[in-house]
């Protein structure tokens, strides 16, 4: 099969009469002459070797063939846009600086940049990861345009992406003696979930005392693998290995988090994309691991 070279005019004159339903109208939506149109769409049937149209004195309709080939135009065109964007707009580049939990950024990150620099190729980021409470310092330092994190308890900003409640988890076989303090793995303070896990604790009255704090999901999901102590945890999507604790009955709930994303405004156009695509992409099947 020869391979088949369409220039992008013959396939923006088509969409123009395909959208318009009018050579006329097509035309003068693309400001040329009606006879360029005409010569254009004809060279397009001629190369592809369809019938694209079907006209008269009064109606154009597209025919099967055409109907295939106003997708193919598109995601050519688009393509197109996007390869002229990346190699010819570097003056307009933009830039923008990213701080992501490191749960979320364990998980569903890479899929998300991945179809943001699909569509936005003319946007670099610069991506800093950690727990939410530290990011939300450097969002309000200054040091971040967009951040996507756990809600700061009392503070109202952002779009929330979804919310859900956390549990209790252990290694497989864990028991809680009741005579002795629950030994608690936690990240490092700052951490949301470190404080509603102790809050809870206080709250019920239940003797605690801190066996491991890390600084990372690596090193928490470790710990508590060692039987180390128990963790607080999302409870719909429980790191490998682990399991909710099962004298969990006997522990005080912990509640519900939400996810949110704060960005610089509604007249920053990339940064308005990419809370968009963080929060898509958790709708319906994605939940993070928890700090």
């Amino acid at each position: 099969m020869s391979a088949l070279e369409v220039p992008p005019s013959l396939l923006k004159s088509f969409l123009a009469v395909a959208k318009q339903r009018s050579f006329t109208e097509a035309a003068k939506s693309l400001n040329v002459r009606q006879s360029t149109i005409s010569q254009h769409v004809q060279k397009l049937e001629q190369l592809v070797g369809r019938r694209l149209f079907v006209r008269d004195t009064h109606t154009v309709t597209l025919t099967a063939d055409g109907d295939a080939m106003c997708d193919f135009a598109t995601s050519v065109l688009e393509a197109n846009d996007r390869l002229a964007s990346y190699f010819f707009d570097n003056a307009h580049r933009e830039k923008l600086r990213l701080g992501i939990s490191e749960d979320f950024a364990m998980s569903q990150l890479a899929d998300v940049l991945t179809a943001f620099r699909s569509e936005h190729p003319e946007v670099d980021l610069e991506l800093a990861v950690g727990l939410s409470s530290a990011l939300y310092h450097r969002y309000d330092s200054g040091e971040l345009d967009v951040i996507f994190a756990k809600r700061r308890n009392g503070d109202a900003r952002g779009e929330v992406a979804w919310t859900e409640r956390l549990a209790w988890i252990s290694k497989p076989g864990f028991k809680i003696d009741p005579d002795a303090p629950v030994p608690l793995v936690a990240y490092a303070p700052p951490s949301i979930t470190r404080t509603l896990a102790v809050a809870a604790l206080e709250e019920a009255r239940r003797p605690w005392r801190m066996a491991c704090s890390s600084g990372s999901l690596n090193g928490l999901r470790a710990a508590t693998m060692a039987g180390l102590g128990i963790a607080a945890h999302s409870a719909k999507l429980i790191p490998e290995g682990l399991v909710v604790v099962e004298d969990a009955p006997t522990l005080p709930p912990l509640g519900e988090v939400e996810f949110v994303a704060l960005g610089p405004g509604r007249h920053h156009r990339a940064a308005n994309a990419l809370i968009a695509a963080l929060v898509d992409s958790t709708a319906p099947r994605m939940v993070p691991h928890l700090e």
